[in-house]
C-alpha cells in the first residue's frame, strides 16, 4: 500500500513514518506539512531523523501528492483534518483519522463523507486501549448502575483538547450501557461544596511533562472499588496501531470504521 502522511513533523508523524518504513506491506510516497515549513521539499526520512532516506518529499499542499496513495494517515487538527477529508473524498482515497477533538458539526461532517470513502475514525488507535472498551463495556452493563463512576486521563503538557478523545469514547460505553447520552451525565471537574451527583460521569484531566497517555476508570462501590486503567509509556504503539488501520482499509467499501472493526472485536 501506498501511504501519504500529514504532519510528518509530529510526534506521531514521525513514529508513524518510521513504522511504514520498517513494514514490507506499505511505503510513504510523500507526506503534507503547513506551508512555509523550512523542511518542505526534502525527504520525508531525512526529516523524521528515522536514518534513511525514502524517496518521498514533504510537500505543503496534498493535492501534488495524493494521486500516487491508497491511503491517508492524517493525527493533526480538527479544521485540517476536515480539509484532507475532503481531498480524499475528491480523489477516492481511504483515510486513517486519529486526530482528536472534533466538535459534534465536525464528526457529523465526517460520517457524511463516510457515504463516499472508506474512513477509520480512532481516537485511540492502541489494541489494548481498544480492548479496555470491551472490559469498560461489560462492567458497565454489570455493576454501572449501583457505581460511582470516575474517569481520569493523563497527558503530556502539550495536548489541546481537554477531556482526552479517548476518554469521551470511554465515557460512552459506559453511557450507552446505562441507557443514557454522555452529555446528559458528565460532570468536568469540581470545586466548591455539594455532594456527588448520582449517577453522573466524572471527568478528571491532567496535563504534565511529557505523560504519553494515561486513563483510569473507576467504579466505586461502597467498602470497595474497582479501578480499569491502561498506561502507554511512549506513543509506538499508537503509530503501529495506525498503520494497521491503514491495511485494513485496502479495498473496504465506502464507511465509517472504528479500531474494533479493524481488530474483530464484536460489540
Amino acid at each position: 500500500m501506498n501511504i501519504v502522511v500529514i504532519g510528518p513533523a509530529g510526534k506521531m508523524g514521525r513514529l508513524i513514518v518510521e513504522v511504514i518504513s520498517n513494514r514490507n506491506d506499505m511505503k510513504i510516497v510523500g507526506a503534507v506539512a503547513p506551508k512555509g515549513r523550512d523542511y518542505i521539499g526534502r525527504d520525508v526520512g531525512e526529516i523524521t531523523k528515522i536514518g534513511k532516506n525514502l524517496g518521498a518529499v514533504v510537500v505543503d499542499d496534498i493535492e501534488k501528492i495524493i494521486d500516487k496513495c491508497d491511503v491517508i494517515i492524517d493525527y493533526t487538527f480538527p479544521e485540517v483534518s476536515i480539509n484532507v477529508i475532503k481531498s480524499a473524498v475528491k480523489h477516492k482515497k481511504a483515510v486513517v483519522c486519529g486526530t482528536t477533538g472534533f466538535s459534534q458539526e465536525e464528526i457529523n461532517i465526517i460520517k457524511e463523507y463516510s457515504n463516499e470513502i472508506p474512513i477509520v475514525l480512532a481516537a485511540n488507535t492502541s489494541r489494548v486501549v481498544n480492548l479496555m472498551y470491551k472490559l469498560l463495556e461489560i462492567t458497565a452493563k454489570t455493576i454501572g448502575n449501583i457505581s460511582d463512576i470516575e474517569i481520569i486521563e493523563m497527558h503530556d503538557r502539550n495536548k489541546k483538547d481537554a477531556p482526552s478523545g479517548t476518554s469521551k469514547e470511554m465515557g460512552s460505553v459506559i453511557a450507552k450501557e446505562l441507557g443514557k447520552k454522555l452529555e446528559d451525565i458528565a460532570v468536568y471537574g469540581r470545586r466548591g461544596k455539594g455532594e456527588r451527583i448520582p449517577k453522573s460521569i466524572g471527568y478528571h484531566s491532567i496535563r504534565s511533562g511529557d505523560i504519553s497517555s494515561s486513563h483510569t476508570v473507576i467504579f466505586g462501590l461502597l467498602g470497595e472499588r474497582l479501578e480499569i486503567t491502561h498506561h502507554a509509556h511512549n506513543w509506538e504503539c499508537f503509530a503501529q496501531g495506525a498503520c494497521d488501520c491503514a491495511a485494513f482499509l485496502q479495498n473496504k467499501k465506502a464507511g465509517l470504521y472504528t479500531v474494533k472493526d479493524v481488530l474483530g472485536i464484536e460489540e
